[in-house]
């Protein structure tokens, strides 16, 4: 069992509206999982899907794992929130899945790799400085609450970064690129800012400092 994370002191309200402590600023606690996401839902077809790990690898080369191989590797869970940056935040919740660091002891980077790009379908993708990447609680989620991820929510393969908002994390993920160079992703390039760090309320580019991310 994995203990409880991405909670800091901070105040957002619940939702009728009354203050509440361990949420991010200008975040309100959610019933439920609302389902958001920008375009259609997969179709999952475990012959043909393919788990990849590409860019400035430490040898050189690429990394692919099939359905079946990706899903024998070493599972943990973590207790964890999860903030969505259109303002509503769910809490202590038990994601299962495979560690964001059992990729990189598997497939490593190259010694001079600073960020990672994560791609999911339909050439989706988001970056992500390498440090959050490594962070202990990044998460490939297969379950939530001991459930399998249902379609809607990301099944078969979702990233959970707790400390970030949740758009940071893709559903649908297929791959992961190391990168020698900050590049920005899918929302990131449409005015996303290039952190998302919840309890900076770090929402759009405009409200970046310098070295937050790459010029737009």
């Amino acid at each position: 069992m994995g203990q409880p994370v991405g909670r800091e002191s901070g105040e957002g309200r619940d939702s009728a509206g009354a203050t509440q402590p361990g949420l991010p600023p200008g975040q309100r606690l959610q019933r439920g999982w609302p389902v958001t996401h920008y375009g259609p839902v997969p179709k999952f077809r475990p012959e043909r899907w393919e788990f990849r790990v590409f860019g400035a690898t430490a040898g050189g080369g690429k990394h692919c794992w099939t359905h079946e191989e990706f899903t024998a590797l070493p599972y943990t869970t973590v207790v964890a929130d999860l903030h969505c940056v259109t303002k509503f935040s769910m809490l202590g919740a038990e994601w299962g899945g495979v560690p964001a660091r059992t990729i990189l002891d598997i497939a490593p980077p190259a010694d001079d790799v600073t960020h990672v790009m994560v791609w999911a379908e339909y050439g989706f993708s988001s970056n992500l400085r390498l440090s959050d990447f490594a962070s202990e609680q990044a998460l490939f989620a297969t379950h939530k609450d001991g459930e399998l991820l249902t379609a809607e929510h990301g099944f078969p393969l979702r990233l959970i970064v707790p400390h970030l908002y949740a758009w940071k994390g893709p559903k649908w993920v297929r791959g992961v690129e190391y990168m020698t160079a900050d590049r920005r992703g899918f929302w990131e390039e449409r005015g996303y800012h290039n952190v998302g760090d919840p309890w900076q309320e770090q929402r759009y580019s405009y409200q970046e400092e310098p070295g937050d991310g790459p010029d737009l």
